[in-house]
């Protein structure tokens, strides 16, 4: 995965109990087991032997390796729509957010093949990583909708349009062979299918795509760095006295 997204992906959570750091701990280890063994063949002992725990462990956590894909599904789906809509700070337009939603899960396909087709894996097993993505897209449907940029029949048909191309985008990108630009073209179709004028539709998609914004550490990490940046002082200071 690339390493703008890796990063959240792997971040520490501080303030977690220790069942939630174990269980996220495992989450993680079977996310690295799926992106290479694939969902289909990976055990949950490979699980286990990956965050250097015991089967049972997983056991107490998981009662199947289904529990266990629902899990990775909602970490990722949260992760990486957390970090698109981060990087879409300051756009307005409904119809550029979509476009950029879009070429991001294109990209990641484009950037990292075997990443993007456990995805697909994973949402097939859990398909509540669509469901954690969907609010995401569904806000920005509406915001198009609002803004009379799309017009559509109804929002479950334009949803499906959304997620069935991007989805399968992103299986043909994994296996490779496609033009360079395919994902400001996939973008430029399902604009289309919004209701778009075609010039206007491929406009907004040939826009570029902002940057990735630093990740913010959370209050509690900060917190804890500076506690720890300070405490050699105290401790001289202490020690002064």
């Amino acid at each position: 995965m690339p390493e703008v997204l890796a990063e959240s992906v792997w971040a520490p959570r501080p303030g977690l109990l220790k069942r939630q750091r174990t269980r996220l701990q495992l989450v993680q280890a079977a996310i690295r087991v799926f992106s290479m063994r694939g969902y289909g063949d990976a055990t949950m002992q490979e699980i286990a032997t990956t965050a250097s725990m015991t089967t049972g462990t997983v056991y107490n956590h998981f009662k199947t390796k289904e529990e266990v894909a629902r899990a990775v599904a909602l970490l990722l789906a949260h992760t990486l729509c957390r970090r698109i809509t981060d990087s879409q700070q300051g756009v307005a337009e409904g119809s550029q957010r979509m476009a950029i939603g879009i070429q991001r899960y294109i990209w990641l396909a484009e950037q990292s093949p075997e990443w993007a087709r456990m995805m697909l894996e994973v949402s097939a097993a859990a398909p509540e990583m669509l469901l954690e993505i969907r609010d995401y897209v569904l806000a920005d449907l509406r915001l198009g909708v609002k803004q009379k940029a799309f017009r559509v029949p109804g929002e479950t048909a334009a949803m499906d349009l959304i997620n069935g191309t991007v989805q399968q985008a992103m299986r043909t990108v994994s296996l490779g062979g496609v033009p360079a630009l395919h994902g400001r073209e996939v973008a430029s179709c399902v604009l289309r299918g919004l209701g778009m004028e075609w010039a206007e539709a491929k406009r907004v998609a040939q826009r570029a795509l902002p940057p990735f914004p630093p990740m913010i550490p959370s209050t509690d990490a900060v917190t804890a760095a500076r506690a720890k940046a300070a405490a050699p002082a105290k401790k001289a200071k202490r020690a002064a006295a």
